[in-house]
Formats: C-alpha cells, sequence, structure tokens
C-alpha cells in the first residue's frame, strides 16, 4: 500500500509542468496596514446606500440559478458606456476571467498574444495557461510605445490578440492616439483582434469607445472594480456584435452570480455617487503630484488612472520602511527591467495620501 505522499507525487505528474513552473499572482496581506497597493476606491457606500442595497440583496432567490436579471444588467452597461449602435456586449467575472476567455476563443494551434510590456500581467499568464504564445514588446524609457518595435512584432508574430491598455497598469499613462490607430490598422490588415482594456476609465481624460466604430476588429474591456465594487467582480467587454456573439460562446453557464449583478445594477442607479468620488480622487491625485515634486530624489510619471508610479533610489528600502510605517504600497520593481526601482502608490482619500506620503518621506 502507497502512502499518500506517493499518491500525490504521481498524481502532481499529471499536471502541466509549465503550470508547476508559474508563480501564482500573488495578493499581499495587508491586515493591518493601510491599503494602498491595489488601486481599490477607497470610498465605501453611503449608510443610507448600504442599507437599501441589504435590503434588496436580502430579497434574492439565492436558491435559483441567475435568470434574466443578467439581461438587465448589460443593458444598463450599454447606456452607462454609451454602446454604439450594433455593437454587443457580454459579462465577465472581473476582468480577469474576460482575458481567459478571449485566450480560449483564439486558441488556434500557433496562435500568439501580443502586447506592451511592462503591463497587466494576466495577458501573458492567461496566455500560457491557455497554452498560446505570448509576446511581449518593450515600452520606451519613458513608458510610451515603441512604435516601430510594435507594428515590427505585429508583422512578424501575426497575433491573434493585441491587448492595449488605455491607460497602461502599471505606469498609469495614456499612450499616443496616434501610435495606437497605426497599431490598431496594422493588426486589422493582418486579420487579428485589438483589445483596449479601460480598466482605469474613471479616472482617464479620454476613453476609445468614441473611435470604436471605425474599426470591425476592435473590442473595449471595462470592469467595475476601479468604478468602486472590486469586491463585486464584474467586467464587460464591448465590440461588433458578431465578434462578441462568438467569444461568448466560450463563457461559462451563469458565470455572474445573482448578488455580483445586483450589486452592479445598484450601483449604476446611483452612478452619480460614483462619479464624485472618481472626482475627490482624480483631486487627491493632484496634489500628491504636487507633494511628490518637493521630495528629493523621487521621480514620478504622469498619470490618468488612480495610481502613480514613481522611481526612488531604492525601491526594496523604501517600500520596507513604508510598510514597517503601516502603509502597503507594491513594489513593481522586479516586474520588468524598465521598472527599476519603481513603486506604485494608490490614491486613498486625502487622510490616506497624506500618511502615504509621510511614510514615503521618512523611508527615502
Amino acid at each position: 500500500m502507497t502512502s499518500a505522499s506517493d499518491d500525490t507525487t504521481r498524481a502532481l505528474s499529471r499536471i502541466r509542468a509549465d503550470v508547476q513552473s508559474m508563480h501564482a499572482y500573488a495578493v499581499q496581506d495587508a491586515r493591518g496596514l493601510l491599503k494602498l497597493d491595489a488601486m481599490e476606491n477607497p470610498f465605501g457606500l453611503p449608510p443610507a446606500l448600504q442599507a437599501a442595497l441589504g435590503q434588496r440583496l436580502g430579497a434574492l432567490a439565492l436558491n435559483r440559478y441567475p435568470g434574466p436579471r443578467s439581461g438587465d444588467l448589460q443593458r444598463a452597461l450599454a447606456a452607462y458606456a454609451g454602446l454604439p449602435e450594433g455593437f454587443g456586449l457580454m459579462l465577465g467575472n472581473g476582468s480577469d476571467e474576460l482575458i481567459s476567455l478571449l485566450a480560449m476563443a483564439c486558441d488556434l494551434p500557433g496562435a500568439a498574444i501580443l502586447a506592451p510590456e511592462p503591463g497587466f500581467v494576466m495577458y501573458a499568464m492567461s496566455a500560457r495557461l491557455q497554452g498560446l504564445r505570448f509576446v511581449g514588446v518593450p515600452l520606451t524609457a519613458d513608458f510610451e510605445l515603441d512604435e516601430a518595435a510594435m507594428l515590427a512584432a505585429i508583422a512578424r508574430e501575426k497575433p491573434a490578440i493585441v491587448y492595449l491598455a488605455y491607460p497602461n497598469n502599471p505606469t498609469a499613462n495614456l499612450w499616443d492616439d496616434a501610435v495606437i490607430e497605426k497599431i490598431v490598422q496594422a493588426q486589422g490588415a493582418q486579420g487579428g483582434l485589438v483589445v483596449i482594456d479601460e480598466a482605469y476609465q474613471p479616472f482617464a481624460a479620454r476613453s476609445y469607445i468614441d473611435r470604436m466604430e471605425r474599426h470591425g476588429h476592435v473590442l473595449l474591456m471595462r470592469t467595475l472594480s476601479k468604478f468602486g465594487l472590486a469586491g463585486v467582480r464584474l467586467g464587460y467587454l464591448v465590440g461588433p456584435q458578431a465578434l462578441i456573439a462568438e467569444v461568448d460562446k466560450v463563457r461559462p453557464p451563469y458565470n455572474i452570480s445573482v448578488l455580483n449583478c445586483e450589486c452592479a445594477l445598484f450601483a449604476l442607479e446611483h452612478a452619480e455617487v460614483f462619479a464624485e468620488q472618481a472626482a475627490r480622487i482624480r483631486a487627491g491625485r493632484t496634489r500628491i503630484f504636487e507633494a511628490l515634486a518637493g521630495l528629493p530624489g523621487v521621480r514620478s510619471w504622469p498619470s490618468e488612472a488612480n495610481m502613480i508610479l514613481v522611481r526612488v533610489p531604492d525601491a526594496a528600502r523604501t517600500f520596507e520602511g513604508m510598510k514597517s510605517r503601516g502603509v502597503l504600497i507594491k513594489n513593481v520593481s522586479r516586474m520588468h527591467p524598465l521598472l527599476a526601482n519603481c513603486l506604485r502608490l494608490t490614491v486613498g482619500t486625502a487622510e490616506e495620501n497624506a500618511q502615504m506620503l509621510a511614510a514615503l518621506e521618512a523611508s527615502l
């Protein structure tokens, strides 16, 4: 009779070697710390809205599978986003699921997914988990798109999907629209998809959705996480109806719970509350930039998101110093060579921002 450990060892041989060699997505332990590492909206619902939402959620039929209410949410999101005529919309359990479903839908032999780097780690992770090639194209030293390198990579690799985050994570900047259009056109000419990821749209000066009708191969992805519902896990993908209908075929049935759906509908009914929160975050972002300008040895880059990328003399020491002072941020310095000694700061409330800046100054 074999031991349980022997059985486990043999069972592990059935798990793909590339999966075993991967690192799982790491979530930092924020207990007891001011959590400014994950670009979350720092504001909760006002008490009156909390009570109203609680009543609605309490009345849901949790014993039933999700029903037509998801259609109501799709229509509400289409109206909120200003969806062009003839475009479709599908729901995901956060953007992460949508990214995985896109990889699954485009998993043809030899297919590749291409994105600028540094960028959102799930583009590469979902591609590799699906067995697709991932091609990362480095940004410039100032985190702008390298037009020549991107166009050359598209011509060489002929990717199934090109991801363009607008604005980008973790660099927080909006790229040049003229360069984006050249990339979109080149990808369309070779028959591939472009996915514009607007996760941080509530904080950005502009959106790509007004240009969607120019192209039949562009999809736009958004999430309600940065809107203020990170715990709800709700993302959506919009694009030409014919494309959305095909991607939607790989979506699991009932992927959006009745709780997620009702929370999102409730939030959209009170969109003005979240718009006011976003305005406060943008104002806080401006004040942080003003304070950063007075810190010696600190460089920051323009942001159109609810985060700010900074470079400090010693990222590891500064990160640990801030953590010891009760503030958790994100050390991105090892994510990519271009991010050497870089930290990512989430914009919080006015009080949180003041505490973060004090911890940063004391930890340099």
